[in-house]
């Protein structure tokens, strides 16, 4: 928990309720041959009152707690990059849409949280739903739940919450269960009890199902048997339309020049350019000083700035230059951990940065597309996490430049 989890848990928590909160780990008292089961308890520091989030294992199923969705459909920026994965969410809310199983996929940062998110949203805030059970969580955090649930012995409330007390299932990140065959099968019950009930269910993943490895065959299938829409990277048109629709919820006026610099020069990541705008701003309000062009490229200077984007050439020429290697040593069979890293950052960096199949950059580095898949998952949890090692890359992966 403190390891992996304290970090995000704090952001939740403090979206939800506001201020810092003090966050305490507690563990309950054993009972006779039944593990201790963690509580995780949310505290402001001036309040006394306690939240618990997400979905309680107890001893008996109780209600889903009610979401603060954090995206709407309202301020999601439409572009040719992602009308398809948009009006297929839209759709998904209405009883339109022929199919109740939706499976979008992208790159990280361009958008996939906030159609799932939007769609909760929307479907939570129908007048005739006012009582919907949604469940809106990572598969990481699934499979977390599943292992407690096992330790505690209850994994009939395990069940029973996710597959006859849920109208909505919203799952990030599905590309985590790869090699895990345990929670694949309780993944596979779960969507096929969810599908005979008629239920609606949103599945992410950085990769499409046809991709993975180490997946049963069954699960895959299910993950296509419904819809699937691919999140592509936003042209520039649609980057200052970001720019501009993170400045309206900024309420702060952008000279077009900047919106215009920032759209230009970040390009594969919508989080990333959000994040620019929401510093310029920042930045200049502290200083008392007007958003101008010159403090937009003084905060540019923290941020991968990116002329184009980069080829896979670049990227290989980089990583050797980063990690301090040669071309034979990146694509050598070592298993030297400095390589290992230098690899798979490269693998990320083609994914992220190249139209590459994964197989053809597994070609290109003398690997197959099973270890490429494995090796970029990797680096996105470490990044995603915010670990020591997951920030010296994401700065790795942001110096590149073409």
């Amino acid at each position: 928990m403190k390891d992996r989890l304290l970090q995000v848990i704090r952001e939740a928590a403090a979206e939800v309720m506001g201020g810092d909160p003090k966050i305490t780990i507690v563990a309950s008292a054993r009972k006779a041959s039944k593990p201790a089961v963690p509580a995780l308890v949310a505290k402001p520091a001036s309040e006394p009152r306690a939240t618990h989030l997400g979905l309680p294992i107890t001893d008996a199923p109780k209600p889903i707690p009610v979401h603060n969705w954090r995206f709407s459909f309202d301020d999601f920026v439409v572009g040719p990059s992602n009308e398809l994965a948009c009006a297929a969410s839209k759709s998904l809310c209405s009883s339109a849409f022929s199919s109740d199983h939706l499976f979008l996929s992208s790159g990280p940062g361009l958008g996939k949280t906030h159609l799932l998110q939007s769609v909760g949203n929307q479907l939570c805030r129908a007048a005739n739903r006012r009582n919907l059970k949604v469940a809106c969580l990572s598969s990481e955090e699934f499979a977390t739940r599943m292992v407690l649930a096992i330790k505690a012995r209850q994994v009939d409330v395990f069940k029973a919450q996710f597959r006859d007390n849920l109208d909505v299932l919203l799952l990030e990140d599905v590309h985590f269960f790869q090699g895990k065959e345990k929670m694949q099968e309780e993944l596979l019950c779960t969507l096929t009890a969810l599908r005979e009930r008629g239920c609606k269910v949103v599945l992410t993943s950085s990769f499409m199902p046809r991709e993975f490895s180490g997946v049963d065959n069954r699960l895959v299938s299910r993950f296509c048997s419904g819809f699937m829409a691919h999140i592509n990277r936003p042209d520039l048109e649609t980057r200052r339309r970001i720019v501009l629709e993170k400045a309206r919820k900024l309420q702060v006026s952008v000279p077009v020049e900047v919106s215009d610099l920032l759209a230009e020069r970040i390009t594969t990541d919508i989080r990333q350019l959000e994040s620019c705008l929401s510093n310029l701003v920042l930045k200049a309000r502290l200083l008392n000083r007007a958003v101008t062009l010159n403090l937009a490229w003084e905060v540019l200077d923290n941020y991968a700035i990116q002329h184009a984007s980069p080829d896979f050439f670049n990227i290989v020429e980089f990583i050797c230059k980063s990690y301090g290697l040669s071309e034979d040593e990146l694509k050598s069979k070592s298993r030297k951990r400095q390589v290992v890293l230098a690899r798979n950052t490269a693998f990320y960096l083609a994914r992220k940065h190249t139209d590459l199949s994964l197989k053809a950059i597994g070609d290109k580095l003398g690997r197959r597309h099973s270890t490429v898949l494995k090796g970029i998952t990797k680096v996105e949890r470490e990044i995603s996490l915010q670990t020591p090692l997951g920030r010296q890359l994401e700065k790795t992966a942001d110096r590149l430049t073409p």
